[in-house]
């Protein structure tokens, strides 16, 4: 497997814990607001065998306290399953970023024990995802995925990017019934300044939904899962 970039350290990407981050390239979406467009092209900012990584790893031990996993999608790659493998061999905790759109994935990484936290981004409410997916059934796929995470995932988080026009008091309601229950939403304010996948998406309009309104959908999401944040 070759992985297109890591992070030496992070203290937000695996939540309480300092841990590295690993990009894997290529995604199933088209995300206008994505800030690893480079990634999800499927271009490699840089270039790393797993080998490195696991010697990275090993000099590491003591210092870090898990490897977040991210992309594009990692689950488009038949070689993360080896990677989560060698990680947790290392005596690493998993964390695994996905759109969720590969829960039989999702599936055997649970079953084999090989992921400790899942992130899931939910775009949007599950029968509108055509802005963001052309992938068919994606509805029953997400559905699975959520279910799944919810289910049978050690640790986990769902995610939504908070951008205009995609996002609104409607649409967060509409999620946080869809994964009611759950134990933590995060709210995610788009940050404007990033480079998109779509070049003229934060040009066309401001999409930045300001801290008042973030507030006021933390609110709306609340009543529906165990914990709501915004970071």
């Amino acid at each position: 497997m070759i992985l297109a970039g890591l992070q030496k350290n992070s203290f937000i990407d695996f939540p309480g814990k300092i841990s590295c981050v690993l990009f894997t390239t290529g995604c199933n979406f088209i995300c206008p607001y994505c800030h690893n467009a480079d990634l999800a092209r499927g271009e490699y900012p840089a270039r790393f065998e797993l080998a490195q990584v696991i010697d990275f790893l090993e000099s590491r031990r003591g210092m870090l306290e898990g490897v977040a996993i991210t992309g594009g999608e990692p689950t488009l790659d038949s070689g993360v399953v080896d990677l989560c493998r060698a990680v947790k061999s290392l005596g690493y905790p998993v964390k695994l970023d996905t759109n969720g759109s590969r829960p039989a994935v999702l599936r055997g990484l649970l079953e084999q024990h090989l992921v400790d936290f899942i992130a899931m981004d939910i775009k949007a409410p599950l029968d509108d995802y055509h802005p963001f997916s052309r992938t068919p059934g994606i509805h029953e796929r997400l559905t699975a995925s959520i279910r799944l995470i919810m289910e049978s995932a050690p640790a986990y988080e769902f995610r939504t990017t908070c951008a205009a026009p995609f996002v609104s008091e409607t649409t967060i309601e509409t999620i946080a019934r869809t994964i009611e229950g759950a134990a933590c939403y995060v709210l995610q304010p788009f940050n404007r300044r990033a480079a998109c996948l779509d070049p003229e998406f934060n040009q066309r309009q401001d999409p930045t939904i300001f801290a008042e309104e973030m507030k006021r959908l933390m609110a709306l999401a609340q009543p529906f899962v165990r914990r709501c944040i915004i970071r």
